[in-house]
């Protein structure tokens, strides 16, 4: 990977975006030593222009970003860093430096949501329960949750069908998890599709 840090005194842009979701998370400044120092850790580390020194991200509060994959430009003066975020990027406690979190992550903390109280075990979970009881009974409960949102759909009532839809969405997901499945997979056969 060739990186021009030559431009702007050492120092090139590194775009900050979740592994999963795509969201744009921030925007800090690496030098060669900040990049050298990710890739060897695995924790997103910047130059800190405003403290001077080199800054891994959540080094006080415990928020880290970890290192997934980089990136460069066409230009090679900027970096594009997927990463995962132990807790929220954003100093303000919010999801992304931008604010806005996407429909997209939502639907991606669901499914680690999901993951973690199947791994946590708890019985008076609905969903770690429901997982307990195997693929049969997860497959049977999404057949009814299908049945429900076709039966909502045939009606007149909007609300109701949103609602089934989210049940659906919902037990597909524990679906997904019994077969070891994730999201990510379903989402490239659909993009293999519409080639």
């Amino acid at each position: 990977m060739e990186i021009d840090f030559s431009k702007h005194d050492g120092l090139v842009p590194a775009i900050i975006q979740h592994a999963q979701t795509d969201q744009v998370l921030m925007l800090g400044y690496m030098n060669q030593e900040a990049l050298t120092k990710t890739q060897a850790e695995g924790k997103v580390t910047f130059f800190s222009r405003s403290k001077n020194r080199l800054w891994t991200k959540g080094e006080e509060s415990g928020n880290f970003l970890f290192l997934k994959e980089i990136a460069v430009d066409c230009d090679n003066d900027t970096l594009l860093i997927k990463a995962m975020p132990q807790g929220p990027t954003c100093h303000t406690g919010s999801t992304s430096c931008f604010k806005e979190e996407t429909a997209k992550g939502f639907i991606y903390k669901l499914e680690n949501t999901i993951e973690q109280r199947i791994a946590d075990g708890d019985n008076k979970s609905y969903t770690s329960s429901l997982f307990k009881r195997g693929v049969n009974k997860v497959a049977q409960k999404v057949g009814e949750e299908a049945v429900e949102l076709v039966i909502e759909a045939k009606d007149d009532n909007l609300d109701l069908f949103v609602n089934e839809a989210a049940d659906l969405l919902y037990h597909f997901l524990i679906l997904l998890k019994t077969k070891d499945v994730k999201l990510e997979d379903i989402e490239a056969v659909l993009k293999g599709r519409s080639k």
